[in-house]
């Protein structure tokens, strides 16, 4: 067996991260093996890398290996694609064709973004897993397949597992081995090293020198979060490769290249903005907040009437009848125009008020909150769903099909 260094050489890994040789080591120890693995990491942290590492160094090695971003491809399909489909299966199945599971019999199958799968889909790799059985769509054939199974996700599965949108069975059956990749802010000593590395390669690619950072861009790059890791680190290496002319770059030109990290949600618990992959959480966190505000606005009405009765509010501060009662923003706390006060039957009434009945134009369906949260997102990034969906934490998938729920097309 290679050692660390030699294999960060052979797959072009950069950084000396205790953690990051912690999850190489764990790869190379567990390869020789036929136990399954789920690779958990945020986006972009290089997850894609551990399955090759493995696939490499096991006696699966001259056999085939396959990777499949099960985020990717549609609901509709992934069965078809994972397990195959008989002719006449469903519309267009014009002829059998075999799935991944088949093809790679023997070999490697890596899963990313298995967290993505539907829970129909999930029951079928489960059998795979636990039988090394399939059935094609279509087909009431058992076939066998010795395929072993590498699994990764940017998710929180146990959480999925709890909102029931994971299987626990298959949580547990995939995560016989975990390793965890920790993400760029973590490796802060690393960071200067994959800069290096990449502004290297894109000088050599479109024949430029490399440009260099001075001491202070190096420490805005270190104390950068870093929300895309090394997906984004490399994007804005080869920006600034590519548009500055100048090749020593410091930290007032670096700050150009470097988007500040904000969201448009609430604050959710740690972690929330990747595991949730539809509105759930937001949901309930709306249910709340609205009401709360009834509640909110019904005692500041009983606070006041209170107050002018007994004469700590001049009648005249309040002599116009309320019309409409408009929240300024669903996040915010209510922000009434005038103030109403209900008078019980029967009470004393003050001549300087009006009676009347407060109309809250305010939408509480929960479906009207998703499509603005939705319109919001995609105004803030200009219309890239990509980002807006990062920002709204779902997926790009899950986007997708809320804009067709919904019916915007503007964006």
């Amino acid at each position: 067996m290679e050692n660390i260094q030699a294999i960060k050489q052979r797959f072009e890994i950069i950084g000396n991260n205790e953690g990051l040789n912690r999850a190489i080591d764990i790869a190379t120890q567990v390869a020789p093996t036929d136990l399954s693995v789920l690779i958990t990491g945020e986006s972009g942290v290089g997850k894609e890398i551990f399955p090759r590492i493995i696939h490499a160094y096991s006696s699966r090695k001259h056999a085939a290996y396959i990777a499949v971003n099960c985020g990717a491809i549609p609901e509709g399909t992934i069965d078809s694609e994972l397990f195959g489909h008989e002719k006449g299966a469903f519309t267009g199945a014009l002829s059998d064709r075999k799935g991944y599971f088949e093809v790679t019999d023997g070999g490697t199958i890596f899963l990313d973004e298995v967290g993505e799968l539907p829970l129909s889909t999930q029951a079928r790799l489960l059998r795979v897993l636990e039988a090394g059985e399939f059935i094609r769509v279509g087909s009431s054939k058992v076939q066998k397949t010795n395929v072993r199974v590498i699994a990764a996700t940017n998710l929180d599965i146990p959480l999925a597992v709890k909102n029931g949108k994971f299987r626990e069975d298959l949580y547990y059956r995939l995560n016989t081995i975990p390793i965890s990749i920790p993400p760029l802010r973590e490796r802060k000593s690393d960071i200067p090293l994959l800069f290096r590395k990449f502004a290297a390669d894109f000088a050599e690619k479109y024949r430029m020198p490399s440009i260099r950072l001075t001491e202070d861009a190096i420490q805005i790059l270190e104390n950068y979060r870093w929300p895309g890791n090394i997906r984004q680190l490399k994007n804005i290496t080869e920006q600034v490769s590519i548009i500055e002319q100048e090749r020593n770059v410091d930290a007032i030109t670096l700050k150009k290249y470097l988007p500040e990290d904000q969201t448009i949600l609430p604050a959710l618990a740690p972690g929330a903005e990747q595991h949730e992959n539809n509105f759930a959480s937001e949901r309930e966190i709306l249910y709340k907040i609205l009401f709360d505000m009834k509640k909110d606005m019904n005692d500041l009405k009983k606070l006041v009437y209170g107050m002018l009765e007994k004469g700590e509010v001049p009648h005249s501060a309040v002599t116009e009848p309320v019309t409409s009662l408009v929240v300024r923003d669903q996040f915010a706390a209510p922000q009434p125009e005038f103030i109403q006060t209900n008078i019980l039957p029967g009470e004393h009434r003050h001549p300087s008020i009006q009676e009347t009945e407060a109309v809250i134009e305010e939408s509480f369906s929960i479906e009207e909150k998703e499509k603005e949260l939705i319109v919001k997102a995609l105004e803030k990034n200009h219309g890239k769903r990509k980002s807006a969906a990062k920002d709204l934490g779902i997926s790009e998938r899950t986007l997708y099909r809320k804009l067709k729920e919904y019916d915007i097309e503007d964006f």
